[in-house]
C-alpha cells in the first residue's frame, strides 16, 4: 500500500510556522500582514472557500477583510475597488475569488491587479516570471504541490511525471514547474488533456502522475505503474444515499492506485489544505517585500 501525502498534517505545520514569524513581527511593534478577499454572488463552494482563508487568516494572526458583492456587480465596479486595494498602503495582498460572473471580464479584472499584491499568483507579470524561473509568487496549489513533494522528500530528478489537465491555475503552471532547475523539478514533464489520445500510454510510464481534471475516480489503479507518486488536485460533489447527501471525489480511484502506488494524497486531506496554506505564505511574502509594512 502506498504512503499517504498528508497535506492536512504539512499544511498545519506551515500555518504553524507562519504564526511564529507573525508574532516576532507584533512583537517588534509592527502592524499584521492583511490579506483580502473579494466574493462575487452566492456561489456555495467559493464562499466556503473564502470562508476558510478567513479562519486559516485567525489562525496564522493576519488581519483579514472580505469584501462581497452581488451576481449583479458591474466590472466598472470591482475594478474600482481594485484600484482602491491596488493604494492602500494597508493591504498586502488580495484574492478576487473565481469564477465571476458573465458580465464581468475575468481576464481584464485579473489584470488589473498590481503584480506585487497578487497573492494568487495569476497576473501575467507573475506568470511570465514563473516561467522564467524569477523569484514571484506561485500560483497556490502548484505551490503547495511543490512543497508536499518537497516536505515529504520526493524525488523528482530525472523522473517522468505526467500531468493531467491544463488549466492555467494547475496544470499549464504545474508543467513548468516540474520542469524547472530546482527542487522539486528537473522532471522529464508530459502535459496531457482533453485532445490526448491514449492517456494510458503516458500514465502507465510516469514516475509522478498529477491529475488536475475534475472527473471523479478518472485514474485507475491499472493506468500506472507500480512506485508511481499519486498527486490528486480534483476535488468533486458526487451525490449519494448518505445523510449529507453527497461525499467528496477525487480524480483518482484511490483503492486501486494505492494498491500500486508508492505515495498518493488523498481527497480530502491532500491538495486542498495545501493550496490554502501557500495563499497565507503568500501573502507574508508579500508582507516583508512591502514598502508600507512599517
Amino acid at each position: 500500500m502506498a504512503e499517504i501525502l498528508d497535506g492536512l498534517k504539512v499544511s498545519k505545520e506551515i500555518k504553524a510556522e507562519i504564526k511564529a514569524e507573525v508574532e516576532k513581527i507584533l512583537a517588534s511593534k509592527r502592524r499584521a500582514p492583511h490579506l483580502v478577499a473579494i466574493l462575487v454572488g452566492n456561489n456555495g463552494a467559493s464562499k466556503a472557500y473564502v470562508n476558510a482563508k478567513v479562519k486559516d487568516c485567525e489562525e496564522v494572526g493576519f488581519q483579514s477583510s472580505l469584501i462581497k458583492f452581488p451576481s449583479t456587480v458591474s466590472e466598472s465596479e470591482l475594478l474600482e475597488t481594485i484600484d482602491e486595494l491596488n493604494k492602500s498602503k494597508a493591504v498586502d495582498g488580495f484574492i478576487v475569488q473565481l469564477p465571476l460572473p458573465d458580465q464581468v471580464d475575468q481576464e481584464k479584472i485579473i489584470n488589473a491587479i498590481d503584480p506585487r499584491k497578487d497573492v494568487d499568483g495569476f497576473h501575467p507579470e507573475n506568470f511570465g516570471k514563473m516561467a522564467l524561473e524569477m523569484d514571484t509568487f506561485l500560483p497556490a496549489t502548484p505551490f503547495g504541490i511543490l512543497t508536499l513533494l518537497e516536505r515529504y522528500n520526493i524525488e523528482t530528478k530525472g523522473k517522468d511525471c505526467v500531468i493531467i489537465g491544463r488549466s492555467k491555475i494547475v496544470g499549464r503552471p504545474m508543467s513548468i514547474l516540474m520542469g524547472r532547475k530546482d527542487f522539486p523539478g528537473n522532471s522529464t514533464v508530459t502535459l496531457t488533456h482533453s485532445y490526448t489520445k491514449d492517456i494510458e500510454e503516458y500514465t502507465k510510464k510516469a514516475d509522478i502522475v498529477i491529475t488536475a481534471l475534475g472527473d471523479p475516480h478518472f485514474l485507475k489503479g491499472e493506468m500506472i505503474k507500480d512506485g508511481a507518486v499519486i498527486v490528486d488536485v480534483g476535488i468533486t460533489r458526487v451525490d449519494d444515499d448518505s445523510p449529507k447527501g453527497y461525499y467528496l471525489a477525487g480524480d483518482v480511484d484511490f483503492d486501486s492506485c494505492a494498491a500500486k502506488a508508492s505515495w498518493i494524497t488523498p481527497v480530502p486531506g491532500g491538495v486542498g489544505p495545501m493550496t490554502r496554506a501557500m495563499l497565507m505564505k503568500n501573502t507574508i511574502i508579500a508582507y516583508k517585500t512591502s514598502v508600507y509594512n512599517d
